[in-house]
């Protein structure tokens, strides 16, 4: 089987949300529910000592920025069946209080594999997280599975 969709449609951003801000009692609470104690995440006065001068979030924390209502609507299906696959993150720069982030998603790539249960087509969503200045904070691919 070949999958077959518009090459048009890698690259093509089909959604940009509006800028969340970040503050520092977000970080905090951030910190306080998964038990993050690494005091660059948690500690003012160790902070500005540390490697980024300032309380920073934790890396997992770019993951708590979420996709906009229609998301769902622009990634292509093929099939009538199929889940979420999994994510994968690279963390580019800090997220720090005061920042803006916004998210821009993309479908990254389409491919077809056969597994023991058959064929699958995959699609990743790449989004990608800028602060306020327009700096790449980090990117999140999604990963989609269908069954065609």
């Amino acid at each position: 089987m070949t999958v077959d969709y518009d090459p048009a449609l890698i690259g093509r951003v089909f959604e940009t949300t509006e800028p969340v801000p970040v503050s520092a009692e977000q970080i905090a609470a951030f910190c306080s529910a998964i038990s993050e104690t690494n005091p660059i995440f948690t500690d003012e006065a160790a902070a500005k000592a540390g490697p980024f001068g300032g309380i920073v979030a934790p890396p997992s924390f770019a993951v708590t920025f979420r996709n906009g209502r229609h998301f769902f609507e622009h990634i292509p299906r093929y099939g009538k069946q199929g889940f979420d696959a999994g994510k994968d993150v690279e963390f580019v720069a800090p997220i720090r209080p005061g920042d803006a982030v916004t998210l821009n998603s993309h479908v990254k790539e389409i491919y077809e594999k056969t597994g023991r249960t058959g064929s699958m087509v995959f699609v990743i969503v790449r989004s990608t997280l800028t602060n306020q200045k327009g700096e790449v904070v980090a990117h999140v691919d999604h990963r989609f599975m269908n069954r065609p």
